[in-house]
């Protein structure tokens, strides 16, 4: 099963890998913004360049005098040099500060800009999407892949830049001293760079296997702790472990792979490092004893040399985070290049006083991974303040109908219109604004009562939330809970019972006052008597609105003014619950089978 998981980790990551230079090229415009701290930041790279070059020369220069005559030597010479010194080192020290204060901000600030970016463009998204993707990988993406942004925002450009400096002026400082030593020099850099090249491919390919693991075992953990009353209720403890340790024990494995390949980048820097050395010791050996070059020349040989692979271990030693600085923007990309299938369209006008007829004009519906139709050629037309009802069997449909009004999904053929506008040349903003949706799995956010209630409609006023509250049957039971309005209702509402959240929900889409109101099996989940709690709000809250009620009990539906019996992914029958009884046809047997239930339900609560 490990080998498995790995496999398809690897697999995934060789079909989604991205050019690195295409990646620098989406992360750069992020330093838009931030163009002149930048600037300033490289100035003060440069600074400390110029800071830690300087001494070679002074060394060469001390040293050579003293080779030459010693009394040149003299004590003003030394404490000038000294002084000249000492101003450089606090130039370093300041421009240290602002690279370290001010660089970093930098780097945080472009992280957040992109976590901003990620979180908006995710909102944009449809449902399809969701579908397909575990919410721990998008945590994941939008959290830990964009911690290591900031060090590499910040440190990528100042590395490369003191590099870059650092390179040039040592080549032309080193020629200018000796030109066959120097150039038998640079010319084992491009060795060690095409050999790190290998290695960096390598760790780049595992740096992403990392990130994408962790997203799974986010998902892994994530899904068996809101889970974890099934997981007692069935005594699975053992196998929850078992599988935790499954994804834990190959995240450990890429994780070898990962420090193997890195301990073999640094192995071979190391080893031309000290070839490097040898050249030099051995070279430059010969060239003093010949006395082609002398003894000052080569104490600035050294300490130039010494500076210049200093150099090139940092920029080795950053390589790791250069790595993992582009896997995060490499999968912050992947989420921003995930395509909105949903927008507004260019022109779309904003949804305003609305009366609530819904027009359904040859509607075709089916999931893009699945050639199957949910809907074919739907017609149907609603009027305003009409109570419609949506039945048939599990699967047959009822939901998409109504996912697709508010356009959670794109309808794949035909047409739906609100008051004669098609819905396409609608703000998908103002859209939304005038549809309310009570479903069956209600979900309320970490927060308090009166938080959940106020999402309706922002910047509600006090008076109105309870309002709403008292519409909504709510307000009752929100006075006995120990803060009332104020009472946190634990994550996702575990707190209040089933009725309980359920009416807090009528009570968020009475404070939005919607024209279009959508009903999806909101009664179906809740005990007998919280059934008929909720179903007074909901009589209440359709009153005077356009309602489509999907029907899990038969019983719940019967006054309604025209049912929907969706079968075969279409409209089969349609008409009042007398009518349909009279037509001894689809709705007929659901209500004997409904019927022959509720006796039995019956009989069970006796």
């Amino acid at each position: 099963m490990k080998d498995k998981t790995l496999g398809r980790i690897r697999g995934f990551i060789v079909k989604s890998k991205v050019n690195t230079l295409y990646l620098l090229k989406r992360f750069i415009l992020y330093f838009g913004k931030y163009r002149y701290i930048l600037a300033f930041d490289l100035f003060c790279a440069s600074l400390t360049t110029v800071c830690e070059m300087v001494l070679p020369i002074m060394m060469r220069t001390i040293t050579n005098k003293g080779m030459e005559d010693i009394t040149l030597l003299t004590a003003d010479y030394i404490l000038k040099l000294g002084g000249l010194y000492l101003v450089l080192r606090l130039i370093d020290a300041a421009a240290n500060y602002y690279m370290a204060n001010v660089g970093h901000v930098m780097g945080a600030r472009i992280e957040t800009d992109m976590r901003r970016d990620a979180f908006e463009h995710l909102t944009k998204l449809s449902d399809n999407f969701y579908n397909d993707t575990k919410i721990g990988q998008i945590m994941a993406r939008i959290t830990n892949d964009l911690f290591e942004v900031t060090e590499f925002a910040h440190h990528c450009p100042e590395e490369f830049f003191i590099a870059g400096i650092k390179l040039i002026v040592s080549f032309c400082i080193l020629v200018n001293i000796n030109v066959v030593l120097t150039l038998v020099i640079f010319a084992v850099i491009p060795f060690m760079a095409l050999f790190s090249s290998r290695f960096n491919h390598k760790m780049r390919t595992e740096f992403k296997a990392q990130r994408n693991h962790i997203g799974e075992l986010n998902s892994n953990i994530e899904d068996s702790l809101l889970g974890i009353k099934v997981v007692k209720a069935f005594a699975n403890e053992e196998l929850e472990r078992a599988k935790f340790e499954v994804g834990n024990q190959t995240f450990l494995e890429i994780k070898k792979r990962t420090y193997k390949y890195l301990a073999g980048f640094q192995c071979s820097n190391r080893l031309f490092d000290g070839l490097m050395y040898i050249i030099i010791l051995v070279g430059g050996g010969f060239l003093m004893m010949k006395e082609s070059i002398n003894p000052g020349d080569m104490v600035a040989y050294i300490m130039f040399v010494s500076t210049l692979l200093n150099t090139i271990r940092r920029i080795i030693e950053f390589t790791e985070q250069f790595q993992r600085g582009m896997t995060g923007i490499e999968r912050f990309i992947e989420i921003m290049d995930s395509e909105v299938d949903i927008k507004d369209k260019e022109g779309a006008e904003k949804l305003e006083n609305v009366i609530g007829n819904i027009s359904f004009k040859n509607v075709s519906f089916g999931y893009n991974d699945d050639n199957t139709k949910v809907l074919d050629n739907i017609n149907i037309d609603i009027k305003s303040g009409e109570k419609i009802a949506l039945v048939g069997s599990s699967g047959g449909g009822k939901t998409t109908f109504c996912n697709l009004i508010p356009r959670f999904y794109e309808a794949t053929k035909g047409s739906i219109s609100i008051d004669g506008k098609d819905i396409k040349d609608i703000t998908i903003n103002s859209l939304r604004k005038n549809i309310g949706i009570v479903q069956q799995d209600v979900y309320l956010f970490s927060g308090t009562v009166y938080e959940n209630i106020a999402y309706g409609k922002l910047g509600a006023s006090k008076e109105e939330v309870i309002e709403a509250a008292k519409l909504a049957g709510a307000d009752e039971f929100i006075k006995e809970l120990t803060n009332q309005y104020d009472s946190y209702v634990g994550e996702r509402g575990v707190k209040l019972s089933g009725g309980q959240k359920q009416r807090i929900s009528i009570a968020r889409v009475f404070l939005k006052n919607p024209a279009i109101l959508i009903l999806d099996e909101a009664t179906s989940a809740l005990d007998n008597e919280s059934e008929y709690l909720v179903s007074q709000s909901l009589e209440r809250l359709s009153k005077g609105r356009t309602t489509i009620t999907i029907a899990h009990r038969l019983s719940t539906i019967r006054n309604a003014e025209r049912i929907l019996v969706l079968s075969g992914n279409q409209i089969a029958e349609e008409g009042t619950h007398e009518e349909l009884l009279a037509v001894k046809g689809i709705y007929y047997n659901l209500n004997d089978t409904a019927g022959r239930c509720d006796k039995l339900e019956s009989i069970a609560e006796k």
